[in-house]
């Protein structure tokens, strides 16, 4: 795996990388294309929207359309309409194999999402559960790491936790971590009735013992100290465990914890870079959020340019 994004980058730059945009009269995404064009991350690809007024905002962006080919959506009066056929229409090109992978431009989260998950499009696969996937780069620790889920799954079951973990231990693999080490992240490290989520760790390790959560080893349940200090393991009893110090997943107990860790590392972390994914799909899916930074938004650009065949 790279160490960094500035390795990610290396590895991504000057390949033939398509975005597909639906939405893309949006200043925000095409200034992040212009970044990418810049940076030599994305060849061109498709924007989808009214024309006129995506030339205008790539002109704002100082986008040079060169490599871009505008499909025009003008003339709708029903927004819903427009949003739901632009946001099908990118999926079905990205599966076509017409973009490499997919961001959210100007257009309603819930029209963007049910494009995916339509059963036509084949995006999603019968049986798998869509969750978030948040890589970070930090100077207060020595390797890239993951968090889930901080936007997807407001409050996972057992089963969906599980499925968390497949997924991520999915395309960790895919960026070259063999055997992924997962830390179930909880409030205390001790199993207790009173929480839940403890309880589930207990369950997911057992799992992972068994072989039903596979190709990773899954320890927990661990407070936060423990799961990023093997010290502050060992100071708690904690001995000749694989995770503490070293995880690459922290699976958090559920969006609420996952996406407050997430904003709190982002806020007040020394040396923060990150990008994220959407998992559990068969295409590169990037949903940005209205908070992310321009970079934060160009790191998801390359990863998603350097997953893009894994995918498939």
């Amino acid at each position: 795996m790279f160490k960094n994004f500035d390795e990610l980058y290396d590895a991504v730059r000057g390949q033939a990388n398509r975005i597909v945009i639906p939405g893309a009269n949006n200043m925000e995404v095409l200034e992040a294309c212009r970044d990418g064009q810049k940076e030599g991350l994305i060849s061109g690809g498709i924007l989808i929207g009214p024309e006129k007024e995506v030339r205008k905002q790539a002109e704002k962006a100082g986008l040079c359309l060169e490599g871009f080919e505008i499909i025009d959506k003008s003339g709708y009066e029903d927004t819903d309409e427009l949003c739901a056929d632009m946001c099908n229409l990118a999926v079905d090109l990205v599966k076509a194999g017409k973009g490499d992978f997919l961001v959210k431009g100007l257009v309603d989260t819930k029209w963007y999402m049910r494009a995916i998950l339509r059963k036509e499009a084949h995006a999603f696969p019968e049986g798998n559960l869509l969750s978030h996937f948040a890589l970070f780069q930090t100077e207060n620790y020595h390797k890239m790491f993951v968090i889930s889920d901080v936007a997807v799954c407001p409050a996972p079951t057992l089963e969906q936790k599980a499925k968390i973990i497949e997924n991520s231990v999915g395309l960790l693999r895919a960026l070259g971590v063999e055997t992924p080490k997962v830390a179930v992240v909880c409030a205390v490290e001790k199993p207790s009735p009173k929480i839940q989520s403890t309880l589930d760790a207990v369950e997911l390790v057992k799992m992972n013992k068994e072989g039903k959560i596979k190709n990773c080893v899954v320890e927990g349940p661990y407070d936060t100290y423990i799961s990023f200090s093997k010290t502050a393991a060992e100071e708690k009893g904690i001995r000749n465990a694989q995770v503490p110090g070293d995880l690459d997943l922290a699976l958090l107990p559920d969006l609420n914890a996952a996406n407050v860790m997430y904003k709190s590392i982002c806020l007040f972390g020394n040396g923060i870079r990150n990008a994220s994914l959407l998992t559990g799909v068969n295409i590169p899916v990037i949903l940005p959020s209205r908070a992310d930074s321009p970079e934060t938004k160009l790191n998801s650009i390359a990863l998603a340019c350097y997953l893009k065949d894994k995918f498939k």
